[in-house]
């Protein structure tokens, strides 16, 4: 018995040493460049046409799985839209969702908002529709009992994970959110049980900008991270 003890004790610890030589160290250099990153990440509406190169999409999407989820849950589910007919019918539902958004506007706001280009999904060469898994038994229901839109909150989460590692690749994405998910649902044809999360536009971007768009637009100014935190 004393001899299995000590050589668990031996692997655990021989665990812990390769653990601690094979974490990565971030120099200063390297956490430059990542606010670099969260600075440069923009809600792109306006793509080029061009191709992406082979693989490249797919690589992402592995990326992305490596974010959290609520119990090791991994409830994202990507389904690439590439049928023209559906991308068609998804357009036709965006038009009038804009159209009920703009109908909603006051009346100095309204000018502006139609000048916005919300969607990109004319000049998008890849355009994937995101939803969540709520029904999925993987993570045997760990963490979401009390809080099941945990869920959808892992799914966020690696949308973002996404978005950055495309930004890293000179790739812009576009989060499309003027849609109506069951009809989404419909013309992808994915179960009516996933709930709709949003729906990305990804190629290269017609010009960049460290300044989001709606900034620029005179939509709405960013904040001071203080006027948003909360000490008790």
């Amino acid at each position: 018995m004393d001899q299995v003890k000590n050589q668990t004790k031996a692997l655990s610890a021989s665990a812990r040493s390769v653990s601690a030589l094979s974490a990565p160290r971030f120099d200063g250099d390297f956490r430059a460049r990542l606010y670099d990153l969260l600075r440069w990440r923009r809600d792109v509406r306006r793509f080029k046409r061009d191709s992406l190169p082979a693989g490249i999409i797919d690589r992402l999407l592995g990326l992305a799985c490596l974010a959290p989820s609520v119990g090791l849950s991994e409830p994202w589910r990507f389904v690439l839209v590439e049928d023209a007919s559906r991308r068609a019918a998804i357009r036709t539902c965006f038009e009038t969702c804009n159209k009920d958004a703009l109908e909603m506007q006051e009346p100095d706001r309204a000018a502006l908002y139609a000048r916005l280009k919300l969607s990109g999904l004319d000049e998008a060469p890849v355009q994937i529709a995101v939803y969540a898994d709520r029904e999925t038994v993987q993570g045997y229901g760990l963490g979401r009992l009390t809080m099941p839109e945990t869920i959808d909150y892992s799914v966020v989460t690696a949308v973002h994970t996404f978005w950055l590692a495309a930004r890293v690749e000179g790739l812009g994405v576009g989060w499309v959110s003027i849609l109506d998910p069951a009809t989404i649902t419909e013309i992808v044809d994915v179960p009516k049980e996933w709930i709709f999360i949003g729906y990305l536009c990804v190629g290269y971007p017609q010009a960049e900008d460290d300044t989001p768009a709606l900034v620029r637009a005179g939509w709405e100014q960013r904040h001071a991270p203080e006027s948003v935190v909360i000490r008790r």
